[in-house]
């Protein structure tokens, strides 16, 4: 096996073609790469997106210095960051965005003059994701379930559209309150809290917002008893890739409103593609090629 710096992955792009890439593990299901090159093409400007697997490499985070240094050599102009490394990336940057740093969770980085800026473009992604498929929806109390790095960002959108209270739930429950505290830091005393008991809670809400990999092909599953669903509760999704996850399919037949994971993946793109480019985004557009890609899975 070739050197990680020989990896196809790090070889130099076609003159005049700009590179962007996506870190992650199990990302072989992004339609994220799908949307960053039609939309470069549409503007008139040829672009290639790879993959930087750390489960094809057979690494973990630890090697993210590495993987930044050799995609910086490369030519890199950007790469999107995903689960697990959307925290770990930080220190490794030289810069962060006001929201970013805000929500301690970073999905972009732009390579600029010898410089790595971190942005995080999940929260504005959800938002409109969001507004989009569950217009109207009531916003008094809300539970989020996860509070790794894309629950950070959703919990800070769920704030910004007006939720009165939002309770956080996490496997780890340290990182639920140390999610509350921040939140709470930003929007004011009492707007954020770290769930004790699951059922109660849902009981209470108005909506159920889910925030883990847990959905995903390699996380099978339901984030929560299916018992728990009821009609006048909405639930919207992170995850994206099946579209149509098990939590939702659960939820629909109790009669729910539901938000799949497509439209903040859809929105985050278009917001990422700014960062990168300096150029305006097309988002319907976007949004038009991510629905293609999931139509047809064999598009990349």
């Amino acid at each position: 096996m070739p050197p990680l710096a020989e990896r196809d992955v790090f070889a130099p792009a076609a003159p005049g073609t700009m590179l962007l890439g996506l870190i992650g593990s199990g990302i072989a299901g992004s339609r994220t790469p799908a949307m960053h090159v039609a939309e470069a093409a549409a503007q008139g400007f040829a672009s290639e997106y790879r993959r930087i697997d750390l489960d094809v490499l057979g690494l973990g985070v630890e090697a993210l210095p590495q993987l930044l240094d050799h995609a910086q050599a490369a030519g890199y102009r950007g790469l999107n960051i995903t689960y697990p490394a959307k925290q770990a990336v930080i220190p490794l940057l030289d810069a962060l965005s006001d929201v970013a740093r805000a929500l301690g969770a970073v999905n972009t980085v732009v390579f600029e003059a010898g410089r790595r800026m971190g942005h995080n473009t999940d929260a504005s992604g959800f938002a409109a994701g969001f507004r989009l498929q569950l217009p109207g929806a009531a916003m008094g109390q809300v539970v989020q379930i996860g509070a790794g790095g894309a629950g950070a960002a959703v919990a800070h959108a769920v704030l910004s559209m007006g939720a009165a209270q939002l309770t956080i739930f996490d496997m780890d429950d340290t990182r639920a309150a140390g999610l509350a505290a921040n939140l709470n830091a930003h929007f004011g005393p009492g707007r954020a809290v770290a769930g004790a008991a699951l059922g109660p809670a849902i009981a209470a809400a108005h909506g159920l917002v889910h925030a883990t990999p847990m959905g995903m092909a390699k996380h099978p599953g339901l984030p929560l008893p299916a018992a728990l669903l009821r009609a006048d509760l909405w639930v919207a999704e992170v995850v994206y890739v099946p579209i149509d996850t098990a939590l939702l399919q659960a939820a629909r037949a109790q009669g729910a409103r539901v938000a799949d994971g497509g439209g903040m993946a859809v929105y985050q793109a278009a917001d990422a593609f700014r960062h990168f480019t300096g150029r305006e985004p097309d988002a319907a557009r976007m949004r038009q090629g991510f629905l293609a890609a999931i139509s047809h899975p064999g598009l990349t």
